[in-house]
């Protein structure tokens, strides 16, 4: 049995950061896949950032 990948941002999410960090009409035009891995570990390091700043916030 395979194990279908899922993502853990919700699309609102990455939609955000992508119009954030300037790549989100490259999604737009190409879907997720045409970013770049310089774009998505970017985005990466934006969410972690948000999520420890709430964490402090808890």
């Amino acid at each position: 049995m395979s194990r279908r990948k899922r993502g853990m941002m919700s699309e609102e999410l990455k939609t955000e950061l992508a119009k954030e960090l300037g790549f989100y009409e490259t999604v737009e035009r190409e879907g997720w896949g045409g970013i770049t891995t310089q774009d998505a570990g970017n985005m990466v390091k934006k969410a972690i950032q948000l999520a420890e700043q709430a964490a402090r916030k808890s």
